[in-house]
This record gives C-alpha cells, sequence and structure tokens, in this order.
C-alpha cells in the first residue's frame, strides 16, 4: 500500500503510534504539527513529541500558526495527497484544507463518538466513571468530532485505571484502526454511519475548578476525579493550609465525620471522610516538589487526625 500518499497532521504523545503505523503501511509524504512552545522552568521553545518522531523518520516538517493560511493552504495542495489523516492536531481543519485530498480526509479521536466529543474525552470518561470507551475513525466534516463513522473499537476500562493508562492504549488501538480505515476505502469496502445527534455529548478542555476535589462527594466520584486527571493536571485539595495533588489512592472503609475530615494518617495513607465513605490518599505531590508517597510526605509534614481537608 506504499502507493498511498498521506499527509498526517498530529502534536503529542498520543499521535506518535499513528505516525509510525502510517509511515510503516504507506508513505507518509509531509507531516503537520503545531508550532514549538515554550516549556519548562526556563520557557525553553521546545519541539512537540510529533515533529521529533517525523525528524527521527525523515519526514518532512511543517509547523503552520494557522491553517488558514493561503501559502499553507497551497503547500498541502501541491503535496496531493491521497488522505489527510489527523490524530490529537490542536485545531479544526478548514473546509479548504478539507477538500484536498483525492480520497478523504480522517480523523483519529479517544472516544466511542458521538460521545465525549472534544478535546479531552478519556479524562472526562474516566472522571465519569465510564466502564467503556474506545477509539473512532471518522470522515472529518467542518464540526467539532460530527464526522460519520468510519470505523469504532471499545476497551473496558479497570476500576483503578488512570487516564494516563488509557490514554496509552488508546493510542495504540487507534494506530492499528486508521491503518484497517485506509485499506477498508482503498478497496471500496467502506460502510460509513452517521452519528447520532441525540446521544452526543462533549469534552471540553479540563478547568481549573474540575481539577478541586469536592470531599461532599461520594468516595467513588473522588476516586474517578483523581484517576481521571492523572498524570495531568491532576486533582489537588487544601491540606494544612498547603495545596497538594493527589495523584493516588482509592476508596476506603468507614465513614461517619464531617466530609473533609482526615481520620487517620499513617503510612498507609491519609483517610479522608467523603460524603459517602471515606478515601484514602497514597500518593502526592505538595507545590514544588516531588511525587511523594504518603509515608514519605508525613516524614516532613505530620497531620493529625481531625484536620480538614478543603
Amino acid at each position: 500500500m506504499k502507493d498511498t500518499k498521506v499527509i498526517f497532521m498530529g502534536t503529542p504523545e498520543f499521535s506518535l503510534p499513528t505516525l509510525q503505523a502510517l509511515h510503516r503501511a504507506f508513505t507518509v509524504i509531509l507531516v503537520v504539527t503545531q508550532p514549538d512552545r515554550p516549556s519548562g522552568r526556563g520557557l525553553q521553545l521546545t519541539p512537540p513529541p510529533v515533529k521529533i518522531k517525523a525528524e527521527e523518520l525523515g519526514l518532512p516538517v511543517l509547523q503552520p500558526k494557522t491553517m488558514r493560511d493561503s501559502a499553507i493552504i497551497e503547500k498541502l495542495r501541491e503535496a496531493a495527497p491521497d488522505y489527510i489523516i489527523t490524530a490529537a492536531y490542536g485545531c479544526l481543519l478548514p473546509p479548504a484544507v478539507l477538500s484536498i485530498p483525492k480520497k478523504k480526509p480522517l480523523n483519529i479521536h479517544a472516544s466511542l463518538l458521538p460521545k465525549y466529543r472534544g478535546a479531552a474525552p478519556i479524562q472526562h470518561a474516566v472522571m465519569n466513571g465510564e466502564k467503556k470507551t474506545g477509539v473512532t475513525v471518522i470522515e472529518m466534516d467542518e464540526g467539532m468530532d460530527t464526522g460519520d463513522i468510519i470505523l469504532q473499537e471499545a476497551i473496558t476500562v479497570g476500576e483503578d485505571e488512570t487516564a494516563g493508562s488509557v490514554h496509552d492504549r488508546l493510542s495504540v488501538l487507534g494506530a492499528g484502526l486508521i491503518v484497517r480505515a485506509v485499506e477498508l476505502i482503498n478497496s471500496d469496502k467502506c460502510k460509513k454511519i452517521k452519528q447520532q445527534e441525540f446521544m452526543a455529548t462533549y469534552a471540553p478542555p479540563i478547568s481549573k475548578a474540575e481539577t478541586k476535589i469536592d470531599w461532599s462527594a461520594p468516595a467513588k466520584k473522588i476516586h474517578d476525579q483523581v484517576r481521571g486527571l492523572i498524570p495531568y493536571p491532576g486533582a489537588y485539595t487544601i491540606l494544612n493550609g498547603k495545596r497538594v495533588k493527589i495523584l493516588g489512592g482509592r476508596p476506603h472503609t468507614g465513614g461517619g465525620s464531617p466530609f473533609g475530615t482526615v481520620l487517620k494518617a499513617d503510612n498507609a495513607g491519609i483517610v479522608v471522610a467523603a460524603g459517602d465513605g471515606t478515601y484514602r490518599i497514597e500518593t502526592l505531590q505538595a507545590a514544588g516538589k516531588r511525587i511523594m508517597t504518603v509515608r514519605e510526605y508525613l516524614c516532613g509534614n505530620p497531620i493529625q487526625p481531625g484536620t480538614i481537608c478543603s
């Protein structure tokens, strides 16, 4: 299938398995990714993961500031791709770009569309306690994740699984799915399915308010929030006047005290009363510090029962 020419558009780690799978199966004639951004404490310009991988593979890279630049659109048109394929590129493509490929513009989205359209489908799915999620390949249109479904595949989400582990599994699943989708289209065996609009839900970028733990919520809801925000940006609480990210824990037995009250703090964890049951904090990170187990944290930050988390 090396005679199939592809322009690939992607930016973060999630995109890497797809780029590599397309490079093995087809001819990637151009990689488009977001511009280098300031990163780290020194705010040094840092290339996105897709740029680094594309250069390792010897593929040409384009980093437009906008996809509405007429000069960029002309470069894409001159490349004459059979497909434009996106995976977490970072912006919607205008009609002038969508019309370029000879066959189809395709997108890999990390949810079972039409559920969780938008920028943060994995985090929202885990935070909502979904037992199932997956990957969908769609034919792109002008809407946000609204195009016809080409292929879709589901996975089961474990009760203690984090958004990070789901992300890693779905990135690999999506890479295999897009290759199958292109092969189906090339062989005229593709059967598109329209999305059911009444079933659509949305997954916008995670807001700051969504990262603060509400201890009046049930312990299961807190658990889903914490694991849905691992590894980034992390759920947090205020403990002894300090902002602390919670990066690991689980619902615990007991309850009965006002929510937010520390019931016990020892090497096994910090047990906090929730609106329904209790939650045991096991891994955490204070501002400007490294990630620690509770045992490590308590060595320098003793916590007494009766302390209130807010």
